[in-house]
């Protein structure tokens, strides 16, 4: 097919804080040396942030690097912490305050602040526009491009105008290809072009498997009297302790709002538990609930995080490519943040990239950017929480959070041991007629809500007459193995309602996707037991809307 091409300089998948960090850091070393570099994002949502969920409780580490100057450029980091308090909850009865003894330090958010990483992604884009960055919303990556020595060479962006049969329609308008001398993949977590670039080149080989969580999050404007600017509450324990491993926030932003939110380990093997549900119950609890009360529920997402840390790192170079950010999965999860070292593997990408530029190299492969990255506090930082996660997966909550406090508090995540987690999250799961059965109560309206209501609250939208972007392996899967053994878990893992399990007019069961209602959080990719579902960028603009997340 003839496709129209662009060529740049550096071509970022994904305006998010590593994108847009990459986009920023390389403008700046444009600038110093006086070279005159064409830089170009390109993102699949409708605009810059449209896509982007975080908590966030941010650490302004590698803001203060790339603009140290960010309070008077505007940044929108407006409510600093204030407090810093974490709960055991139990089933019904008041949280448990823990002391500081008892909490990792890692959990500590002394100098940090409540944000919306949307707009403060939309506020990094502007800082790379005014530094003659070119950012491209609605485009989104379908393809990579290799060249004939096998390098990455750029990406094809997806096609628009394509009917579910794979016919043409009368808007229909190829995609495009952009072609570039190094190409940064900045997808966030498990990027579908990511995912292929690490099975195609290896780059997993001496990596654990990836562990994922599902993150929750609803916003509330909540009643004056209730609310306290900055404070941020975490809890453990209750609803997911009977069940699984995860944890809950509740952060005070500005405007009287207050960020609430669950996060489910993946690695769960009930396939009968309900994580969009148990986030609902979650929300019941007196801890929680006092902030609530009265409140309105003004947004809700969801997002799959990569969670495996230090271990699960895979090699980020290629010839021609980069990955960055939590497509590389450099979240620090002793933390639950990733958006500081996301942004920082992003600079020092810029660095690598700009050198090679200003030597006249291109396609090759930076392996500059390992040393880089070594060198870097992200390393020393995801090194001491190399342990954090596999405990907890291994020992459970109580034993893995001693054994975390210990090493944190004590040792400064020095302990010489090594701890893996091999097994994928997809893997282990019970047999539906011998696992624990979860009777979840039916929603209120008030406080807890259902899963249309709450992709409603999305903005969610695509196309509905195109390519169906969640692909089957084998179409009889979900029925044939999945129901009948796990009762298909994607009927309740899915965050959105994707995926149902209907009856045909003959008593037949018939596996259902409502494609329609996806909000990108790739939870379906991740835990489907049997790998059979694959998800793929449906056309541009497509997926949620978030305005404040």
């Amino acid at each position: 097919m003839e496709r129209e091409s662009m060529e740049f300089d550096v071509l970022i998948v994904g305006a998010g804080p590593a994108g847009l960090s990459t986009a920023c850091r390389l403008a700046q070393l444009a600038q110093e040396k006086e070279q005159d570099l064409q830089i170009c994002v390109i993102e699949k949502g409708s605009e810059v942030g449209a896509h982007i969920l975080s908590g966030a409780v941010f650490e302004p580490t590698a803001l203060n690097e790339l603009f140290p100057d960010w309070k008077e450029r505007g940044a929108p980091l407006n409510t600093p912490v204030t407090g810093d308090d974490i709960y055991m909850l139990s089933d019904g009865e008041k949280g448990k305050k823990l002391p500081n003894f008892m909490v990792p330090k890692t959990f500590h958010n002394d100098g940090n602040y409540i944000v919306s990483m949307g707009n403060v992604c939309r506020w990094l884009a502007e800082q790379a526009e005014a530094m003659g960055v070119e950012i491209f919303p609605g485009f989104a990556a379908a393809h990579v491009i290799y060249g004939d020595d096998g390098a990455v060479a750029g990406v094809i962006t997806g096609d628009m105008g394509v009917s579910e049969t794979g016919e043409p329609k009368d808007s229909y308008m190829p995609g495009m290809e952009l072609r570039a001398k190094y190409t940064v993949f900045a997808e966030g977590c498990r990027g579908h072009l990511g995912k292929e670039l690490i099975q195609k080149f290896d780059l997993d080989k001496d990596a654990t498997a990836q562990h994922y969580a599902i993150g929750f999050k609803e916003i509330w404007d909540v009643p004056a009297e209730q609310h306290q600017p900055g404070l941020v509450v975490h809890t453990t324990g209750w609803p997911v302790n009977d069940n699984g491993t995860g944890g809950g926030y509740l952060y005070h932003a500005e405007n009287g709002q207050v960020f609430v939110g669950l996060i489910i380990d993946l690695n769960y093997t009930n396939p009968h538990l309900n994580p969009f549900a148990e986030f609902q119950r979650y929300k019941t609890h007196p801890e929680i609930l006092k902030y609530l009360k009265g409140g309105k529920r003004v947004s809700y997402g969801a997002r799959a995080i990569a969670k495996g840390g230090f271990y699960s790192l895979p090699k980020m170079t290629m010839p021609g490519a980069l990955l960055v950010g939590c497509n590389a999965g450099t979240l620090n999860f002793a933390k639950i943040k990733g958006n500081h070292t996301a942004m920082k593997s992003g600079m020092l990408a810029a660095e690598s990239i700009a050198a090679a530029l200003f030597a006249n190299h291109a396609h090759t492969e930076l392996t500059d950017y390992t040393e880089r990255f070594k060198s870097s506090w992200v390393y020393d930082e995801l090194y001491r929480s190399r342990n954090f996660g596999p405990v907890i997966h291994k020992w459970g909550m109580w034993l893995g959070g001693a054994y975390n406090t210990l090493d944190q508090n004590w040792f400064g995540g020095k302990l010489p041991f090594t701890i893996k987690d091999e097994r994928a999250d997809h893997e282990g799961m019970e047999l539906a007629d011998q696992a624990k059965s979860i009777d979840y109560p039916k929603p209120d309206g008030v406080i807890t809500f259902d899963r249309n209501s709450s992709v409603y609250l999305s903005n969610t939208n695509h196309e509905e007459d195109q390519p169906c972007h969640l692909q089957l392996s084998d179409a009889s899967i979900p029925i044939a193995v999945n129901l009948a053994k796990y009762d298909e878990p994607a009927q309740r893992y899915c965050p959105a309602g994707v995926y149902e399990v209907v009856s045909t007019d003959d008593g037949e069961k018939r596996f259902q996707i409502n494609a329609q209602n996806c909000i990108h959080c790739k939870t379906c990719d991740i835990k489907d037991p049997s790998q059979n579902i694959r998800w793929v960028t449906p056309e541009g603009t497509g997926g949620p809307n978030y305005p404040n997340m």
